[in-house]
């Protein structure tokens, strides 16, 4: 194989145990797998007809955002996951669950602030995300001097995702290649590991606008990338059948479609019975039958004209520019008839009704997972009570939130990048540290923050109403975890952060005297001293004896 062009990150999977062998090759489940023993990769056979290779699919994708109600659902999704305003960015990250130093925090904040800089992330939020959503994926070439590596990432280019490819190459294996095999003396087991594959990528910039993605083929050239110099994030849909990864618009296609082809016909539809038809009587007197019907035909074309609809453009053809009389009937009548005749069919009757349309339109927006009230542009926004906010609204939400999850493994990945280039952390550090490092993006949405708000007064008031109870029946681990349902985890920062308040002087503290006349706690603790108790006169032994006082020495 040719030389990779980039570079290659320590693992800190490098020294692992040999004892830990599987038959089962290494795979991403949320990637496509492919396996090839040499050369490039295979294309796919079109058998179905739905798609050849993921090349079309991405041009599928790109042609169904231009389809208003298509966009119109797209934009609901990006505005919702990224919000931008004048002061904030649209995402940080959030390092407070990260067991690590402050120095370390810091230095993480920073380095993610030049990422951002880097990507222009700020500006081109809205675009890089939607770009993300549309095609399904989204590749980044993290360009770095490769005589200073410490010197971390000095730019991050964009790649089309038409012009490069993940290839996953199992390593070939010769004819009298034995797999190793260890043994288990007490049980007598033998576990075979599986071949290794290599990862990198394909990069072809020539790639032509329509066809495949083709190996050096002429001028055609392609160059392959090492795995660690590129970004790779995918939306988590993956067509295990054909192992191509999807786009979150590929369950609309089918909507789609269907609701374009009713928008067509529907046009089409009232464009021929609107009109009023008429039925042409001609008197053909006694003419022979051959002679009647050129008669006929020659009135025909003298009166008659027919209107063409064009579906791409949306016009109505006319080349003749006469009145037309649409779908027009011609009867020819004998000697002996009431002669040449006219009579007029009324029009199409419920042409104003559009339930199919309104149909496709919400089962458009179902399938895109956006709520269909959303289609109602006449609606407010309203913020009342939880009970107003529709199911809808809150799966709508959560849909949200896992794209933002998903994308940002763009972050980490670069953030990675950075740290072990930088010598910041080391690999094995990275991989107890990753778990911990969350995105915090700029939220919109109010409903589900209406709904937890109401759920927390719900709660506030069973506490009021058993708190008399409390110590008796009820348990304060008890009432903590069953209703108000926090976690032992949040109990314990709970706990650590009332007394860090407390002892800060930010919160008063439970245990100090109160004082009666205001019923507020004493400043700073004021000591009452001992209690004063009257002398056991009674009390026998070293009890120190109580002196009465003599007369005149009062």
């Amino acid at each position: 194989m040719a030389k990779l062009f980039g570079f290659k990150l320590p693992s800190a999977g490098d020294n692992k145990n040999r004892n830990v062998v599987s038959p089962v090759p290494s795979n991403d489940e949320d990637k496509s797998d492919f396996y090839v023993s040499s050369g490039f990769y295979g294309q796919y056979v079109d058998i179905e007809g739905v798609y050849k290779n993921e090349q079309d699919l991405v041009r599928r994708y790109r042609d169904m955002c231009l389809h208003p109600e298509c966009d119109s659902a797209i934009e609901d999704i990006v505005n919702e996951a990224i919000v931008s305003d004048l002061n904030d960015s649209p995402v940080e990250v959030e390092l407070s669950n990260l067991p690590a130093s402050d120095k370390l925090k810091d230095i993480i904040r920073e380095e993610f602030r030049y990422i951002k800089q880097l990507m222009n992330f700020d500006k081109k939020c809205h675009e890089i995300f939607r770009t993300w959503y549309i095609d399904g994926k989204v590749y980044y070439h993290k360009v770095i001097d490769l005589k200073k590596p410490q010197d971390g990432l000095q730019e991050i280019r964009y790649i089309d995702p038409l012009k490069i490819k993940l290839v996953r190459k199992q390593e070939k294996l010769g004819p009298n290649y034995q797999s190793p095999v260890y043994t288990d003396k007490q049980n007598q087991t033998q576990m075979f590991e599986a071949p290794k594959i290599e990862e990198y990528y394909v990069y072809s910039p020539n790639i032509e606008t329509k066809g495949s993605m083709l190996p050096n083929r002429g001028d055609q050239k392609s160059v392959q990338i090492a795995k660690d110099a590129i970004t790779y994030v995918t939306s988590g849909l993956v067509d295990r059948n054909k192992q191509t990864v999807l786009s979150y618009l590929h369950k609309a296609i089918k909507a789609l479609n269907q609701l374009r082809m009713v928008e067509d016909s529907l046009v089409i539809y009232r464009l021929s019975r609107a009109p009023e038809r008429r039925i042409f009587y001609i008197d053909v007197g006694n003419l022979p039958k051959i002679k009647a019907e050129q008669y006929l035909r020659d009135v025909m074309n003298r009166y008659r004209n027919k209107l063409v609809y064009n579906a791409d453009t949306g016009e109505i053809r006319d080349d003749r520019k006469y009145m037309a009389m649409l779908e027009d009937f011609w009867l020819p009548r004998r000697e002996g008839g009431r002669g040449t005749e006219i009579t007029t069919l009324p029009g199409g009757q419920n042409l104003g009704e559009l339930n199919d349309i309104e149909y496709f339109q919400t089962k458009l927006y179902k399938s895109l997972n956006v709520p269909s009230s959303r289609l109602d542009s006449s609606g407010g926004f309203n913020l009342g009570r939880s009970s107003e906010i529709l199911r809808d609204e809150l799966k709508f939400t959560k849909f949200v939130g896992r794209l933002r999850k998903r994308f940002s493994g763009v972050f980490i990945d670069m953030l990675k990048t950075q740290l072990i280039l930088k010598n910041i952390v080391t690999p094995e550090d990275w991989d107890s540290l990753e778990d911990h490092i969350q995105f915090d993006f700029l939220y919109d949405n109010h409903f589900s923050d209406l709904k937890e708000n109401e759920l927390l007064n719900e709660q506030l008031g069973i506490l009021a109403s058993i708190e008399p109870y409390m110590g008796r029946y009820f348990s304060s681990q008890h009432v903590r975890t069953k209703i108000l349902k926090q976690t032992e985890t949040e109990i314990k920062e709970i706990d650590a952060q009332i007394d860090k308040e407390i002892d800060e002087g930010i919160l008063p503290d439970p245990a100090a005297a109160i004082d009666p006349m205001t019923g507020m706690p004493m400043a700073g603790g004021m000591d009452l001293g001992a209690p004063v108790t009257e002398p056991d006169i009674n009390k026998q032994g070293d009890a120190t004896q109580i002196k009465m006082p003599k007369g005149g020495e009062i």
